[in-house]
């Protein structure tokens, strides 16, 4: 079945954080425990940006959080259900996100990931981003081992579906 994108609804948010939570404790759970968010920080971060949702059938197959600021975005807490990884919904997620960036005007496109996901870069450079720094995870998540952020840009060609 076809995906749907749509931007999610503050009715949504609970939703949201449920997938965000399943995904990241599937993908986490060897180097951090507990939540990765909660619902105030969804709705805190929904004033900023929004979260493009995506459906499959009549189901949330996941998210993707994006705030545009200028000419640059963030792009953030890519999260597919755990049984649909995969199969290509995270990199329609980013397409979505991507192309949401260039019609808000946005010439960059800014992500983190956490170092020791190993996967993570390859996945986004594959998408052209490159690493352009590091920032510190934060001690309050108390992290099982010694981790940092990669910290990824990618121009955003201004024309339609330029991200490959």
């Amino acid at each position: 079945m076809p995906l749907r994108f749509r931007l999610a609804g503050p009715e949504n948010l609970e939703a949201v954080t449920g997938t965000i939570n399943l995904a990241f404790r599937a993908a986490e759970s060897f180097f951090i425990d507990g939540e990765r968010i909660d619902v105030g920080t969804v709705r805190e971060l929904g004033a900023k940006g929004s979260f493009i949702l995506a459906y499959d059938a009549d189901s949330l197959a996941g998210c993707v959080y994006v705030a545009p600021a200028g000419e640059r975005a963030y792009i953030g807490l890519l999260s597919v259900d755990p049984v649909r990884q995969r199969s290509g919904i995270g990199a329609a997620l980013m397409d979505a996100a991507e192309e949401h960036c260039r019609r808000a005007g946005c010439r960059f496109a800014d992500l983190k990931v956490v170092n020791i996901r190993e996967e993570l870069p390859e996945f986004y450079r594959r998408r052209a981003y490159t690493v352009t720094g590091t920032e510190p995870f934060p001690p309050e998540k108390h992290p099982k081992v010694p981790c940092y952020f990669l910290v990824m840009t990618k121009a955003l060609d201004q024309a339609a579906g330029a991200s490959s």
